[in-house]
């Protein structure tokens, strides 16, 4: 199950006390301090694991806290430091102090590390007050507090390509066609109900992770439908793949509904909506082959495509159109030029 939002409670360690002792032995008359320093709290640490994707650990174990610091002793014995608590979260994970918001972290790197509490320092014991003008010093330092605070975490997936379009636009089966995900399909609204990433293998040992968004509908940038809480992923994409139904099964028209999803997006993120966009037909297998250049050429009109912006025409029910699909995500995320055969 994708969660992709907690809040978690974390804790850092107190640093033990140090500790205030007089060396006392048969054949030492007048000992001189030998009180240890406390040992160090351990830190609170998130770590960046690329194989965790998804935030469910944090619902039954939101509270995380590190052990205390050893207290000093006698005979020069400084306390241990504790132990340091790592915090595994997956890649794309932004933390936030969850009473401030204040930015704390955005962990994208397998094996990032950040401190998000530090450990009290250990307090001195009387053997670090001895001088030679003040000979039996009595005072010791207590261990640092340790710091308590909550956090926001918010998972936004990382993925190179992500597919967005109204429900039943096709993401769902397009998906499946091209990768491995084993993506739920059906022929009802918001059958996609959290975010699915799948690995696209293209000849000459090529890959793209592809992301499949659950369907936006008018309102969604204001919380309406499923897509507002998912809305977020998209602005890890580099580019997105917006489906357009060619034979939307309740007769809206195309056109419409393909402005629909530019104005949530618009609406949710002024950046978000700047992102590369590749316009896709889908369902083309929908359409009489008679009519098809005809609506294509409409649809493209419609929505203002440029003279040179050609639309991909698909259909993931028959796999037509899916290669050119791919090799022109290809060559839009990694900036590279279109292979000779897919150029129009």
């Amino acid at each position: 199950m994708l969660v992709d939002e907690a809040i978690i409670h974390v804790r850092s360690g107190k640093g033990g006390d140090g500790s205030v002792h007089f060396r006392r032995e048969k054949s030492i008359m007048k000992g001189g301090p030998d009180g240890g320093d406390g040992g160090r709290g351990g830190h609170v640490i998130l770590v960046g694991d690329s194989h965790l994707d998804t935030l469910v650990e944090f619902q039954h174990r939101p509270h995380l806290f590190a052990k205390h610091g050893e207290n000093g002793s006698k005979k020069s014995c400084h306390g241990s430091d504790a132990v340091d608590l790592f915090v595994r979260v997956p890649l794309g994970s932004v933390v936030r102090d969850a009473e401030t918001d204040e930015f704390v972290a955005d962990i994208i790197e397998d094996g990032q590390q950040v401190i998000v509490a530090h450990g009290g320092r250990g307090g001195w014991g009387n053997e670090r007050f001895k001088s030679a003008t003040h000979q039996t010093p009595t005072e010791s330092t207590p261990g640092g507090a340790s710091i308590e605070r909550s956090l926001r975490i918010e998972l936004k997936l990382i993925a190179d390509i992500g597919f967005v379009g109204l429900p039943n636009a096709g993401k769902s089966t397009l998906l499946g066609k091209s990768t491995r995900a084993n993506a739920k399909v059906g022929d009802y609204p918001f059958t996609t109900r959290k975010p699915q990433l799948g690995i696209a293998e293209l000849p000459g040992d090529r890959r793209i992770v592809l992301a499949d968004i659950p369907g936006l509908i008018e309102g969604a940038s204001e919380g309406a439908g499923l897509g507002h809480d998912f809305l977020r992923h998209i602005e890890r994409t580099k580019a997105i793949v917006h489906l357009v139904d060619l034979a939307p099964l309740d007769g809206s028209r195309p056109s419409d509904n393909y402005r629909t999803i530019r104005e949530e997006l618009h609406a949710f993120s002024p950046t978000l909506a700047e992102k590369q966009e590749l316009v896709v037909f889908s369902k083309v297998d929908l359409v009489p082959e008679e009519e098809r250049a005809k609506r294509v050429r409409r649809l493209a009109t419609e929505i203002g495509l440029g003279k040179h912006e050609h639309p991909v025409i698909i259909s993931a029910a028959t796999g037509e159109g899916i290669r050119e699909l791919l090799e022109r995500c290809y060559a839009l995320v990694k900036g590279e030029a279109l292979p000779t055969e897919w150029r129009r």
